[in-house]
Order: structure tokens, then C-alpha cells, then sequence
């Protein structure tokens, strides 16, 4: 049936270690079929919908997921959080541009537009956990493997990327809801220049915007993922510029270091410049990552060896 929705386009500048986010809704009309879960699945060339992620009666939420689907899937999937130091989301390159990305090489992408926090510090988490089991749930409709589903960040995104790779359970077997039947542990988490810590080298406008102006030490403790990492946190392909003076790359080492600890398999490619972003999202910088996390993913077996590019 024809109808008309909104998307909100962000778009992120990075001035003098702070972040300025200009919003503009871009009205979309046409004929655009509206597709459920199962008719994503039939038919995989469909055009992606951005949809309510919450249903029934869970409480207001203004949180969506856009699903897009490959021609051609090899099973895997991967949630994607845009950055925006929790007061933005920058869909564009850091969302839809990847789930694009993602496509190519035959895995779908979910592209979760979080909830801000607003001083409510578990809400974005709650979203990324209710998306990876959403994902579950219509493993089948979606043609996606449940055991190759990953989560992948960027900056404050990738903040919560690590969250959830640090803060997960098994699901409840006897919840009304089947989606949350299902498992919100990500198998592989993909960190683009995240931020990680709440400590001392945090991104200031990221913790504020999470946690509040006066957080508890138990507040940051929480949140500081390398803190959180145990023998059961899924492995991690972590990429950061050397010269990144928004989010330092200290954060990617911590967090590289403690899974290191904890004999998580990871993946750390410290890059020799592109600052906050990698130089727009484009270059050798930001090709290099993606080359490096695609041959990771096919070295634990989450995708297979062709869908790796064999060279630089």
C-alpha cells in the first residue's frame, strides 16, 4: 500500500573536539510497498524500510531499525551503531553507508537508530540488545544465520557496540514477547574508533551525554567497557587512527588489551592517520579497516573466505 514516511538525515562536524549535529527530516512520498518481516525475507532486493523497533506495549520509544538485505546473504549479520556522542546519529556514512558496504560482500545490515539518552543511561543499551534479538527472531524470514550475528560501532556508537558486547544475557524462555526469547550476545563485535572508557580518557561530550553532568563511580565503572570484559565477551576487531584527538586511540588499546587478558580473540589495527571520522569517511585509512575486519570475520568463520578480499 503506497504511503509516505519520514527519514532524519544527521550530519556530523567535528570542531575543536566537539560535536555539532544539524538535523533536517526529508519527507519521502511514493509508492514504496510496506513489507513485514516476512516479506523481507522473500525478497531480499526489496528496498529497506525504517521501522518501529519497540512494538506492543512497551513504552514510548522513538528507536528504529532499517533492514537491508543482500541480493545474495551468506548467513551473517550485523547491527550497526552510528556515532553521534550520544547526542546525534549519524546515519548517513556511518549507517546506511555501511549497511550498503555490508551488502556487497553479502551480509545484512541492520542499521539501529537508538533512543538518545537524555540522562537515561541504559536506553540505548536496551535498544541494541532488543535489536540483536529482533534480528534472531527473523533469522529464517531474513535468511540469517542466528549464530552469525554481530554488532558493529563508530565513535560513541561504538561505545555502545562494546556495551552490548559486555552487558548481555541469554533471553527468557518464557516471555510473551518471542523476540525476547532470544539471546542479545553479539557473536563478533567490529569497533571503529569508539569510545570505550568513562574514565579519565573519556570523550567528554559522550560520558555528559550518557551518563550526566555529576556521574557516581559506579556509573562510570559500568560503562567503562574495558572493565567489563570476561572470558564470555564476544571476540572484537577494534580500528583507530593514531593521530585521533577526539577519541584518543588509548581506548581501542584498552579495550584490545583486556580481551587480550581474558584470551578473547582480537584484533587491533592502529591506523597511521585520518583523525576523528578517517578523513571523511574515505581514503586508504577507511578502506583499510573494512579490508582488515572482512578477512577477520572470515579467519572466525563468520562469513566465508570469498567474501574477504584477498588483497589490500
Amino acid at each position: 500500500m503506497p504511503h509516505a514516511f519520514s527519514v532524519l538525515k544527521r550530519c556530523d562536524v567535528t570542531i575543536l573536539g566537539s560535536h555539532c549535529w544539524l538535523a533536517q527530516s526529508i519527507v519521502l512520498a511514493g509508492a514504496i510497498a510496506l513489507f513485514s518481516s516476512v516479506a523481507l525475507g522473500a525478497d531480499p532486493q526489496a528496498q529497506p524500510e525504517r521501522v518501529p523497533l519497540w512494538t506492543g506495549e512497551h513504552p514510548a520509544s522513538s528507536a528504529a531499525i532499517t533492514v537491508h538485505l543482500p541480493a545474495k546473504g551468506n548467513g551473517a549479520a550485523l547491527v550497526i551503531c552510528p556515532g553521534g556522542g550520544y547526542g546525534g546519529l549519524v546515519t548517513g556514512a556511518e549507517g546506511h553507508g555501511i549497511a550498503r558496504w555490508l551488502n556487497a560482500h553479502g551480509i545484512a545490515g541492520v542499521v539501529l537508530e537508538y533512543e538518545l539518552p537524555r540522562g537515561r543511561s541504559h536506553v540505548p543499551l536496551h535498544d541494541a540488545q532488543h535489536a540483536i534479538r529482533t534480528v534472531r527472531a527473523n533469522a529464517k524470514a531474513w535468511n540469517i544465520d542466528p549464530a552469525r550475528v554481530g554488532i558493529i560501532g563508530f565513535s560513541a556508537g561504538g561505545h555502545l557496540a562494546s556495551t552490548a558486547g559486555t552487558h548481555f544475557g541469554p533471553g527468557d524462555p518464557q516471555a510473551a514477547d518471542p523476540v525476547e526469547r532470544e539471546s542479545c550476545r553479539p557473536d563478533f563485535m567490529v569497533l571503529i574508533y569508539p569510545v570505550i572508557t568513562m574514565g579519565d580518557k573519556t570523550h567528554g561530550g559522550s560520558r555528559q551525554n550518557l551518563l550526566g553532568k555529576d556521574p557516581t563511580a559506579e556509573a562510570i565503572a559500568l560503562f567503562s567497557n574495558e572493565r567489563q570484559v570476561t572470558d564470555n565477551t564476544p571476540p572484537a576487531f577494534l580500528a583507530h587512527a593514531k593521530d585521533d584527538t577526539v577519541v584518543v586511540p588509548e581506548h581501542s588499546r584498552m579495550f584490545h588489551e583486556a580481551l587480550k587478558a581474558h584470551g578473547v580473540a582480537s584484533e587491533y589495527r592502529e591506523l597511521p592517520s585520518g583523525g576523528h571520522g578517517l578523513n571523511g569517511y574515505r581514503g586508504p585509512n577507511w578502506d583499510a579497516w573494512q579490508t582488515g575486519s572482512l578477512r577477520w570475520l572470515a579467519s572466525l568463520g563468520m562469513i566465508p573466505q570469498e567474501a574477504a578480499p584477498a588483497k589490500d
